[in-house]
């Protein structure tokens, strides 16, 4: 299956709800919610991707070349590539009824360790979205990022304590998911967290903990006094909040400020390799994408997420070779032009 042949899938799967542009920069589906749109005007959804178009790579060939290796090492193991699937959940809602979150779920994972990255998973109201994806992880061996939201600090260690029993490599919370409309009205709602109860947070596990939803370098630093492996920039691609800054905007003062103390990822209209190295030479240590893996998995299962991860690795290695890095560490902010 090539890449457009998975596209025209996805599109016969997507019930109408996403379009599977070839294109995925927001201009088709705009504020469609329901839907893979974005909050309001749906504007930030786009800015993401916009911002991202406007830095360019400076070519540079004159080096001492060696095979190029895109691998990364983060919680403790090797990745065949800096890049993982963002958690996305209400699949039915948003894309379609081909798939609901633990289908959904289950192919994601399964896809994403065969191509030798990882997926972060989503979590729920329904208790079976959580669980559902904790027994894909642990039929991947682990492989998966299960992401818990903002409930109260109880759920969140019981949360934490399943992943752990499931084996899991890392565990993330998406605290920018507190001011979701949909997530205020139910028995345990979501809340946001003071400095104090995310630590407690982040010390009640063995595990590494990213905090995503960081737009700001207070944020970050928030998170750093946390304790947290790493954050992930991100505005929940323009789905929160409307009028926010593109998440590349944002990324480098946060990454001079962090300073290499903790790992930071990002998210955000990121679509291609060449979008990760540009994310990679701005301060990045890995990058996350969210709605070209629904395409994928919506228009080939596993093995679409397989093809997509391997499309996006492919052209990172491309992108290195002609701007003169040969490994993940060579990538430096000399090798963008803003």
């Amino acid at each position: 299956m090539t890449y457009t042949e998975l596209l025209e899938q996805a599109r016969k799967n997507m019930d109408g709800y996403c379009l599977a542009c070839p294109e995925c920069n927001g201009a088709a589906c705009k504020n469609k919610i329901p839907g893979p749109g974005g909050k309001g005007t749906g504007g930030v959804f786009r800015r993401n991707f916009e911002k991202l178009q406007e830095i360019k790579i400076n070519l540079d060939t004159l080096y001492d070349g060696e095979p190029t290796d895109t691998s990364v090492e983060l919680f403790g193991r090797t990745f065949r590539y800096p890049v993982f699937a963002a958690p996305i959940g209400a699949m039915k809602l948003h894309y379609g009824h081909l798939h609901d979150d633990l289908s959904y779920n289950a192919e994601l994972v399964e896809g994403c360790c065969s191509a030798g990255i990882a997926a972060f998973t989503g979590d729920g109201i329904d208790p079976q979205v959580y669980g559902g994806a904790l027994e894909s992880i642990r039929n991947a061996g682990g492989v998966g990022i299960p992401t818990v939201k903002p409930w109260d600090v109880g759920l969140m260690k019981e949360k934490i304590r399943m992943a752990e029993a499931a084996g899991a490599i890392a565990v993330a919370t998406d605290v920018d998911a507190s001011g979701l409309a949909l997530l205020k009205n139910v028995p345990t709602p979501v809340s946001p967290k003071t400095v104090t109860e995310l630590g407690e947070v982040v010390a009640s596990t063995r595990l590494p903990v990213v905090v995503k939803g960081i737009m700001t370098v207070r944020g970050a630093l928030k998170a750093l006094e946390a304790g947290a492996y790493g954050i992930v920039v991100s505005n929940h691609g323009g789905r929160v909040l409307d009028q926010t800054p593109a998440t590349v905007e944002v990324l480098p003062e946060i990454a001079q400020a962090v300073q290499g103390r903790m790992k930071i990822f990002i998210d955000g209209g990121i679509r291609t390799g060449l979008d990760v190295f540009k994310v990679l030479a701005l301060g990045a240590d890995a990058a996350l994408i969210g709605r070209p893996f629904v395409t994928a998995v919506y228009g080939g299962g596993a093995a679409g997420a397989v093809l997509y991860a391997e499309k996006v690795g492919g052209e990172l290695a491309e992108t290195m070779a002609m701007a003169g890095a040969n490994r993940l560490s060579d990538i430096g902010r000399d090798m963008v032009w803003l």
